[in-house]
């Protein structure tokens, strides 16, 4: 194990009812509000009203940014940054999912930012800087809701770029699994394999004598194949529902890496596909890992091998490390498969036209990863594997 430094700030509240918290949590922090939403499910579900009540309680101004979307765009950052310049506002409030969050920290970061904010994301270094942010979640999937990172995507330049910054970090998270419960299937389903991605990003690494942190991502990996099985089944089941849900928070709040080296090269070549394509961060997640797990095992077997025989139960005997460590991942292409994900890029119709583009942007900044380190004809490999 490595020396690590951990820090995390952020406040997770979480159960049934503890939206009604919202109003004096914020007033914690301010009178003047931004309200982040997206599409207008948080409406339907009346979420909307249960927030809109407990800020009313606590005598809050709140001004809205609404009509987030998947993949968020620098637009709506740059017109939450004008809002609250102008409004002078206190603490931005994310009421959403991933996206949601990720712009409300985008917006937060960009009010205290000395430039166009998408210089945020392509400048060297982070923005030290961010007005608070705070999180009401519906979606079990990123796990924005306890760390400093935000990812946005420029549709002018075809860039899905990301900041990791401590500034960011939600000062307090309520998590109430009872607000997923209408997520639609493939949702569900795309936020899972985000999760597990997260998990995977981590998990899979060289650094040795890292027992503990690789038992917390393999009981997260497995409380996530039990879980997904029933939700999928019973969308409304509340347990299910809150493992799923707290799986997503502790998957990417820190913790998992630890002492180690982690990779992160599959969410990197990922993030040129849906900036591309536009299509879901999960449903591609889903079509490349598994290849990437393929390509990067001629950099060694052993985690692979603890993977399969600790998580799927992989029988050994007979096999060689190879066949037991291709059989954990044919496992989780068959976990992902079972759930309805995409297993190929032509589940999306997408060929092989724009692969090159794609496997040069996503190593522009660098070669990619830890495990295997990945360079432009290695990414565009593992693109043409997921064709």
């Amino acid at each position: 194990m490595e020396n690590f430094t951990f820090y995390n700030s952020t406040e997770i509240i979480f159960g049934k009812g503890e939206v009604n918290r919202a109003g004096e949590k914020t007033a914690d922090y301010g009178k003047k509000v931004l309200l982040v939403t997206g599409g207008g499910s948080v409406k339907r579900i009346g979420l909307y009203d249960r927030v809109m009540n407990a800020f009313e309680n606590a005598d809050l101004e709140v001004f809205e940014l609404t009509g987030i979307e998947p993949n968020p765009r620098i637009s709506k950052v740059r017109e939450g940054v004008d809002i609250c310049l102008e409004k002078e506002i206190d603490i931005v409030i994310a009421v959403g999912g991933g996206s949601v969050i990720d712009t409300a920290k985008a917006v937060a970061a960009g009010v205290c930012f000395d430039g166009d904010p998408w210089e945020m994301f392509t400048m060297e270094g982070e923005p030290d800087e961010a007005i608070p942010v705070g999180v009401v979640l519906t979606l079990a999937a990123t796990g924005s809701e306890m760390n400093g990172n935000a990812v946005i995507s420029n549709l002018e330049t075809e860039q899905k770029l990301a900041i990791h910054t401590p500034a960011c970090l939600p000062v307090f998270s309520i998590l109430d699994p009872v607000n997923t419960y209408t997520v639609p299937k493939e949702h569900t389903v795309y936020g899972i394999i985000d999760i597990a991605a997260h998990v995977f990003e981590q998990y899979f690494s060289h650094t040795e004598s890292t027992p503990i942190q690789d038992s917390w991502a393999e009981g997260i990996i497995k409380t996530l194949i039990k879980e997904s099985e029933v939700v999928l089944e019973n969308p409304e089941d509340y347990n299910s529902r809150a493992n799923i849900m707290l799986a997503g928070t502790m998957a990417i709040n820190g913790l998992l890496s630890i002492g180690k080296d982690d990779d992160w090269a599959s969410h990197a070549i990922e993030h040129e596909l849906s900036a591309i394509y536009d299509i879901p961060h999960g449903g591609g997640l889903a079509i490349l890992f598994p290849n990437w797990m393929k390509y990067v095992l001629s950099e060694g077997t052993d985690k692979f091998v603890q993977y399969a025989v600790n998580v799927f139960n992989i029988d050994t005997k007979g096999k060689s490390d190879q066949e037991i460590a291709l059989a954990g991942i044919e496992k989780t292409r068959e976990w992902f498969n079972s759930m309805g994900a995409p297993a190929r890029l032509a589940d999306y119709d997408i060929g092989e036209d724009k692969l090159e583009e794609m496997a040069a942007k996503a190593v522009s900044r660098g070669p990619l990863g830890s495990y295997k380190v990945l360079e432009k004809e290695d990414v565009l490999e593992i693109y043409r594997m997921s064709l």
